[in-house]
């Protein structure tokens, strides 16, 4: 029975982590909001050196990747629904219906927005000079600035309280994400939204928590 498979491990959680990534900063807010943030174990990982722990568990070589027990799973999306049914369901994810698909389809465009946030520190950050392609980073921003508009068309008061669902915890990670690696300012193109992740962080455990940061 699918109820058996989501019980409760003996063992504690394991979190593949870095303190900038906000693919893991989604997982670690989402353990706050189910009461779960003492169930896990945050294991460093290098993704740009990846050790044999992190290759095993993920042969991508990504972030974050969750161990429990016998089974792993990765990436950020499986993750987040592993835990929410883990805590019964239907808390920050629905199990089902138009509702479901709804949120599941938020979800997926920030973590859309989150990929091009990647690839443009990546590109402007890592990559050599010589070889810095600004059309590759202007696609990526126009990616962004799109989204941003589609999300500005959406209701954007915070109503939710302290169980956000995964699409709001997604844009939450999103708009601190851009002004963290500072590679646009949204609030020229979605100001509403600055007062939607006001009343978030103050809503949601987990949210000062799991904000990013440089490794000391």
């Amino acid at each position: 029975m699918p109820e058996i498979f989501y019980l409760e491990s003996l063992e504690t959680m394991e979190l593949s982590f870095s303190p900038i990534s906000p693919f893991v900063r989604m997982v670690k807010m989402a353990s706050f909001i189910l009461e779960m943030e003492n169930q896990i174990t945050e294991v460093d990982a290098d993704t740009m050196s990846p050790d044999k722990n992190l290759s095993d568990a993920n042969p991508l070589g990504k972030i974050p990747v969750l161990r429990d027990g016998e089974k792993t799973f990765f990436d950020s999306r499986v993750i987040l629904e592993y835990l929410d049914m883990r805590a019964g369901g239907n808390m920050i994810i629905p199990k089902n219906g138009p509702e479901r698909f709804e949120v599941l389809t938020r979800a997926a465009m920030m973590v859309g927005i989150l990929d091009a946030g990647v690839l443009i520190v990546y590109e402007t950050r890592m990559r050599p000079e010589n070889k810095y392609v600004e059309s590759y980073v202007e696609r990526q921003r126009d990616k962004i600035i799109r989204c941003l508009k589609k999300i500005g068309g959406m209701d954007t008061k915070y109503n939710n309280g302290r169980v956000p669902d995964v699409g709001e915890i997604g844009l939450a990670c999103v708009l601190d994400y851009l002004d963290f690696r500072q590679l646009l300012d949204w609030r020229d193109y979605v100001p509403q939204l600055d007062s939607w992740l006001n009343d978030f962080a103050l809503s949601v455990p987990g949210y000062k928590e799991s904000a990013p940061r440089q490794k000391q």
